[in-house]
């Protein structure tokens, strides 16, 4: 299999992201206070359930490409294109973050999808792709619910 270095550092940049995100999933989760306790607090297991899944998958597929995914909290933190969450408790304060979280998970997806494609690499593109059609189903669900 053709591999470029670009794309194992964008996958590995992903990685971060979403273990960085996971964490912050996490939180949410653990914090939520409020009349949506309930609502709310099963949807963020959800995500968090879903965020671990996908960090299996980045990782098993740098693998695939012959390439070292990142494991450290360190690497995460330093590559993660998003900061670590202050403590939040407040449901549409949560998921405010959630969609702007996916916002930038998604221009990384897409940055993937586009150097997958040049590379002819048909795995990660259809990783990328499923998880950019994801996203942006979600986040109109979640603009609808924090607009509502």
């Amino acid at each position: 299999m053709k591999k470029s270095k670009k794309l194992v550092k964008l996958l590995n940049t992903l990685l971060a992201t979403y273990q960085i995100h996971y964490q912050n999933l996490r939180a949410l989760h653990w914090n939520i206070r409020g009349n949506d306790f309930f609502e709310i607090h099963a949807k963020y297991e959800e995500l968090y359930l879903r965020t671990q899944t996908i960090i299996d998958d980045l990782a098993e597929r740098i693998l695939t490409l012959e390439a070292q995914p990142l494991h450290s909290y360190q690497a995460y933190l330093d590559k993660s294109v998003i900061a670590e969450n202050e403590h939040i408790s407040e449901a549409r304060v949560g998921m405010s973050y959630v969609v702007k979280a996916q916002e930038e998970l998604l221009v990384l997806e897409r940055e993937i999808l586009a150097v997958s494609g040049e590379l002819e690499d048909e795995g990660t593109n259809s990783l990328a792709s499923d998880l950019i059609g994801e996203k942006e189903k979600t986040n109109w669900m979640f603009k609808a619910w924090i607009n509502k």
